[in-house]
């Protein structure tokens, strides 16, 4: 299909634009040694590094789901006065830097942390572990999942919710049979976006869990530190990590059908 109605000298900036994205990484793609390929990416180290990502960004989605979902329809459904205020908080950890995300949950969940420190006297630590990866995964991740959902929510109004109510149905009913049907394509959709981006989490996970082959050494980790002794592997393991990413990403948009999310 062509695009209709667009000024012609728009083509040129956008093509730039594509191009600073995509050559990158077809630079990193012809610079990958594909004669050793398959035994950089299946090291030992390596399938520690993403068997872990991939079970704690499964942990951390979960996690986004059963704190998103009731959050996004407090957001969407809500009009109170601080609402505004309460959205801006939970948008917070797009626009901060993933190291001041771990920063903050070291100082919260830490042993001298304000909730670690009443944890570590029960004899629960948190930091530098892996429930640490998922809470630092669910931290970056949880405002991916609210916006999907809650733009889903505006898009999908309240009449069908609204009706139900009318007829009697609780609360609960019209969540349950109504509003989570209704809107199930954004929540898949902000599902797999929170995944993706737990997947890649980086700076707040090395903060707050460290770097322990097995443990707390996820793949963007893994690929951080085979940066400075293999450099071949380190553009192996970044290009496995670029191929679950547009996966991820084309699976998403194709959902979509340039609906919004």
């Amino acid at each position: 299909m062509t695009a209709t109605g667009l000024p012609r000298w728009l083509f040129v900036p956008a093509a730039l634009g594509l191009l600073f994205v995509v050559v990158p990484l077809v630079s990193m793609l012809l610079t990958v040694d594909w004669t050793t390929f398959p035994s950089l990416v299946t090291s030992p180290a390596s399938l520690d590094a993403l068997v872990l990502s991939l079970r704690t960004s499964a942990a951390a989605t979960i996690l986004c789901i059963l704190l998103g979902v009731p959050l996004a329809m407090v957001l969407a459904r809500s009009s109170f006065r601080w609402i505004s205020v309460i959205r801006g908080f939970v948008l917070l950890p797009l626009v901060l830097p993933p190291v001041v995300g771990g920063i903050a949950l070291l100082y919260t969940f830490g042993r001298r942390g304000l909730i670690g420190e009443h944890l570590d006297a029960l004899g629960i630590h948190i930091a530098f572990t892996t429930t640490a990866v998922v809470l630092a995964q669910t931290f970056v991740a949880l405002p991916f999942l609210v916006t999907s959902l809650e733009g889903a929510l505006r898009s999908a109004g309240s009449r069908y919710e609204d009706a139900a109510a009318t007829l009697g149905a609780r609360p609960t009913t019209v969540f349950r049979r109504i509003t989570l049907p209704l809107v199930l394509p954004g929540l898949v959709s902000g599902s797999v976006l929170a995944f993706a981006r737990a997947l890649g989490e980086f700076g707040a996970t090395l903060t707050f869990a460290g770097s322990l082959q097995g443990v707390t050494r996820t793949l963007p980790l893994e690929i951080y530190l085979q940066r400075e002794t293999d450099p071949d592997a380190a553009v192996a393991l970044s290009l496995v990590l670029i191929l679950v990413a547009v996966v991820i990403v084309v699976a998403v948009y194709s959902r979509r059908k340039d609906r919004p999310l």
